[in-house]
């Protein structure tokens, strides 16, 4: 073969790729932006972008026929999703209604291979040509295809660049500490970027009191409910709006408590890191979901000792723990219940935790081993009554208290006169903030003319306000002087002294609510494992106390019945010994009782009916006859009736027939 009998295509001029059946059909110029500040600012590309309608009209299109979508102004080009001007382009396409689709650069279009290449697809499938800045494209063509195909990937590798080159000076900033974050409460930052306490002293001292509560109240809901009972708000710096950077005062939650006790930053700690996004777990159109949260230890920038701080890192920590331990799954906080070790106690036969369960409206509790129970219906593991284990945790906790006596004293007078000072500070720097409100309402109103009435009605009715405002906050001060704890006197405190010279007594005190024990015994308890001794009434309670120390402790427990104790063989020789001796029943109850025999459930001693009944039972004796009732010996009608008959035959409880 020759080379003149080669023939070589010639390449078609772009005008020739524009057919008529091309411009019997719509064209679409397409118009995105990146953000909204890429909108605002950088006007010239919006503009360049509008006019490809002067381009469609030059390559044959009518100016009726041409059609602007430019739904997606401040939406990234990185997904389909969320772009409801680009979904639109894709639908019309697909109908079969687009000749030509125009952008002044391919990455106006997609910045996505995926979605990309799933437009050549179509525009292929329905003739639809591409035109950009330097041409005009037939996706069908092998050739244009080819080079639609390289520019659609050099757009998404632009973006994976200008994001990577971005992130990493975001990283090297952060690394230095000197890459600005958003500020929780109790911090502000200067014109040069310092970060410094917030100067309001009354919002610095909330702020301060939050940390303080955690440390005495152990739990992020007792914090709340202290603060919501004194009326107590926390202080937030608007981040937004046209009072940007004021200061408010709003009702805490638990979310913004829960916030601000995991912020490293109030540990003087700058972090960076600490909520990545998991793409798994990232909702399509919304870049600001699927962050997880990551421990404050495994961020990737961890700077100590950068910020001012107001509590020490130690502290953080605690504090930190203390959440985790009152999660469901662990250890719980200190609950309401009677139940001195509710959330402690371990079950000493599997290794679960023993829930406390409670009867008769909450006065009596036991603890109940049921986690099997409850998920496989197998049979419950132990249940026993909580008020023996807990006397023998609460001896163990008084004997270990014994050493500190005095210290206790004088630490509950200082806690007393602590709280009775934070919550009047408090309160003062409310009047304070209130007066000067008044205050500057009165200037305001005293600086406009008296003649201008529109502006001067507006400013006496803000002066009002103040003034109503701070005559409500002065009536529930007066309300608070009334109530508030007052400082302990010399009495109160010579009595706080001798109650903790007896700590028995102050233990049992009527003053010592439940949830006080609690707190005291996970102070100095880790956890208490509970195991009973072939079901018997004998238990072993083992205290695992906080640095590390075991002490065992034999408890005695009720049972419910008799045939349970580990004292029955011998008890039942004892009696039938007794019993043969020619003892009566009252004889054996009163030698039984000498001899240190108890009875289940508790009972200190055995009755004459007690021995008689388990002599009967236990085949010792014979059950003695009945001696029949009177009105068996009575002759009777036929239509008479007992009370007891009367009630068997009608259903009716004896005691409502009497009445």
């Amino acid at each position: 073969m020759t080379s003149e009998s080669i023939m070589v295509p010639r390449a078609q001029s772009l005008p020739e790729k524009v057919c008529g059946q091309h411009r019997d059909r719509q064209a679409i110029v397409y118009i995105r932006q990146s953000t909204l500040q890429q909108v605002e600012r950088n006007q010239e590309s919006t503009r360049l972008q509008y006019a490809l309608v002067d381009r469609a009209f030059a390559l044959g299109w009518p100016r009726e026929a041409i059609v602007v979508v430019d739904d997606d102004l401040g939406r990234s080009g990185a997904s389909i999703e969320g772009r409801l001007g680009f979904q639109r382009l894709v639908a019309e396409v697909g109908l079969g209604r687009v000749g030509l689709v125009l952008g002044v650069e391919m990455s106006r279009l997609a910045r996505s291979c995926r979605d990309w290449h799933q437009l050549l697809e179509i525009c292929s499938l329905f003739d639809t040509l591409i035109a950009d800045a330097d041409g005009v494209y037939d996706p069908s063509n092998f050739n244009d295809r080819l080079l639609l195909g390289l520019k659609g990937t050099m757009s998404e590798a632009e973006l994976h660049i200008i994001k990577a080159r971005m992130l990493e000076g975001r990283r090297a900033k952060a690394r230095r500490g000197e890459l600005a974050k958003s500020l929780p409460a109790g911090y502000v930052a200067r014109p040069s970027g310092e970060v410094i306490f917030e100067p309001d002293e009354q919002a610095q001292g909330v702020i301060r009191l939050i940390f303080d509560l955690f440390e005495r109240l152990r739990s992020v809901g007792g914090v709340l409910r202290y603060l919501n009972e004194h009326n107590i708000q926390m202080p937030i710096r608007r981040k937004d709006g046209p009072t940007k950077g004021d200061l408010e005062w709003r009702r805490p939650s638990r979310a913004t408590l829960h916030n601000l006790f995991n912020n490293p930053i109030y540990a003087g700690v700058y972090a960076w890191g600490a909520r990545p996004v998991d793409r798994r777990r990232q909702k399509p159109g919304r870049p600001g979901t699927g962050r997880c949260v990551k421990a404050p230890d495994n961020v990737e920038v961890f700077l100590p000792d950068r910020l001012p701080a107001y509590i020490s890192l130690e502290q953080f920590e605690s504090i930190q723990a203390q959440i985790r331990a009152n999660l469901p799954s662990a250890q719980g906080p200190v609950r309401a219940g009677s139940a001195l070790l509710s959330g402690m106690v371990i079950c000493g036969a599997c290794g679960l935790r023993m829930q406390p369960t409670y009867n008769n409206n909450g006065q009596v509790a036991r603890y109940i081993c049921n986690g099997m129970h409850m998920a496989y219906a197998e049979p419950i593991c132990q249940s026993l009554k909580a008020a023996p284990v807990d006397e023998a945790v609460s001896r163990a906790i008084l004997r270990s208290l014994e050493p500190a006596a005095l210290e206790i004293s004088l630490a509950v007078a200082s806690d007393l006169e602590a709280e009775r000072k934070s919550l009047d500070r408090q309160w003062q720097q409310r009047l304070e903030r209130a007066q000067f409100e008044v205050d500057r309402a009165r200037r305001s109103y005293a600086s406009v003319e008296p003649e201008n009435r529109l502006v001067a009605r507006s400013l006496e009715k803000s002066w009002e306000e103040a003034l109503a405002s701070q005559a409500r906050l002065m009536v529930d001060y007066d309300r608070f002087q009334r109530e508030r704890l007052q400082a302990p006197s010399r009495t109160e405190l010579e009595a706080i002294r001798t109650l903790t010279q007896d700590l028995p007594a102050l233990w049992q005190a009527a003053t010592t609510t439940q949830r006080e024990r609690q707190e005291i015994v996970r102070l100095l308890l880790e956890r208490v494992i509970i195991k009973m001794v072939d079901d018997t009434e004998h238990v072993e309670v083992t205290c695992h106390w906080h640095g590390g120390n075991q002490t065992m402790h034999k408890v005695i427990r009720p049972v419910a019945r008799i045939t349970a104790l580990s004292s029955y063989p011998a008890l039942i020789a004892r009696m039938k010994e007794l019993y043969e001796a020619g003892h009566s029943s009252r004889c054996i109850a009163n030698i039984l009782n000498e001899e240190g025999f108890v009875p289940p459930k508790r009972r200190n001693t055995y009755t004459p009916e007690m021995v008689r009944h388990r002599l009967v039972a236990a085949g010792i004796a014979k059950p003695q006859r009945k001696k029949p009732s009177a009105s068996a010996m009575i002759v009777r009608e036929p239509d008479e009736w007992t009370i007891r008959e009367l009630a068997e035959a009608i259903g009716m409880p004896q005691a409502t027939l009497y009445y």
